[in-house]
């Protein structure tokens, strides 16, 4: 059963990193699992055996996650974006009564205002200056040591609370050809036999994939030594990214109601007279997604030395 509840808190970190303005580490923090994953993926050449276990279930979750995410969640945001986005919304806001949790007794001072604030205008930041373009991607090597920096960045974002790593991509240009074509169409190659479509894919999933790897290791050596020395105000400046998440989602106009570009289809699915229905079902979503990520956190578990 616990394996199970990893894989599924996995997949909920999954789902988040191919969601622009949604951050994974936050899903992390709101489980109580992020002390854990950021010792293990620490520890993982010391204690390979050991942290590979606890890793492997939400690796599981988040690879099945990130490939469902970018066939179904595209959809779901363009035809429901508003009882969608409060659902993710509400999974963010689970995880404050934990953080605050993990900041009792410990020393914040002005450093940890500062950090609050600071951190909490660099995600909003990052939301203003985020680019609706898209840059063309070929296969080249150009294009392989690109993705590899690219997903270093990501990682990064990944794993630190409140920031997007989708996010990230997008302001860049890269979220489309990277997250909604190159991963869907490698799984529908690989599926059809169309070994061509397949191996152009991987060859820019890959060593974007690489780029993820290393990028994770090295901001989880940097975490684990603000956790060690100045654990209260790092968690001040996780608590200011955290809280800055939903204002991003909701400064985003497309969230609140029907993606312009998808108006037919979002008329035949979601009639114009239903928008009370739309609201209470919301509210309902944002209370599940407290609910969920209150149900699949807890006390932050970390590896016993």
């Amino acid at each position: 059963m616990k394996w199970f509840l990893d894989v599924l808190r996995g997949a909920v970190i999954g789902l988040a990193n191919v969601i622009p303005g949604v951050s994974g580490g936050t899903m992390m923090v709101s489980m109580g699992i992020y002390d854990k994953l950021i010792y293990s993926i620490n520890n993982l050449f010391k204690k390979f055996k050991e942290c590979f276990r606890i890793l492997l279930p939400y690796l599981v979750g988040m690879l099945a996650a990130i490939v469902v995410g970018a066939f179904t969640l595209k959809k779901a945001f363009e035809v429901y974006p508003l009882p969608t986005n409060a659902l993710f919304i509400g999974l963010i806001l689970g995880s404050v009564p934990l953080i605050l949790k993990q900041m009792k007794g410990e020393k914040i001072g002005w450093q940890g205002i500062l950090a609050f604030v600071l951190l909490f205008a660099l995600v909003v930041g990052l939301k203003l200056v985020e680019a609706n373009n898209r840059t063309a991607v070929t296969l080249n090597v150009g294009t392989v040591l690109l993705m590899v920096v690219l997903g270093a960045i990501c990682s990064a974002a990944m794993v630190i609370p409140g920031v997007s790593g989708s996010m990230i991509l997008k302001t860049l240009g890269f979220y489309e050809p990277v997250v909604t074509e190159a991963i869907p169409a490698a799984v529908k190659a690989l599926t059809s036999g169309n070994w061509g479509v397949f191996f152009q894919n991987i060859g820019i999933l890959l060593p974007f994939l690489v780029g993820i790897v290393a990028g994770i290791f090295g901001i989880a050596k940097l975490i684990a030594v603000l956790m060690e020395k100045w654990k209260g105000r790092t968690y001040c400046g996780i608590l200011g990214m955290v809280l800055a998440s939903p204002v991003v989602i909701l400064m985003d106009k497309n969230n609140w109601w029907k993606a312009a570009g998808n108006a037919e289809a979002a008329e035949a699915l979601v009639p114009r007279d239903n928008t009370v229905w739309i609201i209470l079902a919301s509210v309902a979503a944002l209370a599940v997604g407290a609910v969920v990520a209150l149900k699949l956190g807890g006390d932050p578990e970390p590896v016993k030395e």
